[in-house]
């Protein structure tokens, strides 16, 4: 557009097994981290689909190109800003939020283990002696109360006549 004379090379390294073609969780073969090292953080790609770029927000066609040097700042602008904000949230709240999310599961644990698992164990002890007597009720109360009003109402006939 203009007297550009360089040329912006911007590559984007992606695997063809990682990108998903669908939106739901892609889930990978466990075969492939096997040999992760320490350094990932993400082993079991919980969030392989936040794998996010410049190209994935900004594009233009290419019948309308900003100048070289616009599109190489805001590019550069793009990445640093998430680079920077990123680590800046993540100071000020990852420590937090990973202390109210191991009290929050801590209590979880906690309540599932102590009262959640005992109780349900407990109906569960306590259900066949409850099945006996509701099917004692229900023979004894509801079933002839059922019979006696179907047979009541057994001879009732309806008959529908147009005036």
């Amino acid at each position: 557009m203009g007297l550009e004379t360089e040329k912006a090379d911007v590559q984007l390294f992606m695997d063809d097994d990682a990108y998903s073609r669908h939106s739901g969780v892609d889930y990978a073969d466990p075969e492939k981290f096997m040999d992760s090292g320490p350094d990932d953080r993400d082993p079991h790609r919980l969030n392989s689909h936040l794998q996010l770029g410049f190209e994935d927000v900004v594009a233009e066609p290419v019948s309308t190109h900003s100048f070289d040097q616009v599109w190489i700042c805001s590019h550069a602008l793009f990445e640093i800003s998430k680079y920077v904000v990123y680590k800046f949230l993540t100071f000020f709240l990852a420590i937090p939020l990973a202390f109210a999310a191991g009290v929050l599961f801590a209590i979880l644990s906690c309540l599932h283990i102590w009262i959640i698992m005992p109780f349900v164990k407990t109906c569960l002890m306590v259900l066949p002696s409850v099945q006996t007597i509701w099917k004692s009720v229900m023979d004894v109360v509801v079933a002839p109360l059922c019979a006696s009003m179907g047979r009541c109402f057994s001879s009732v006939s309806l008959q529908l006549s147009h005036d």
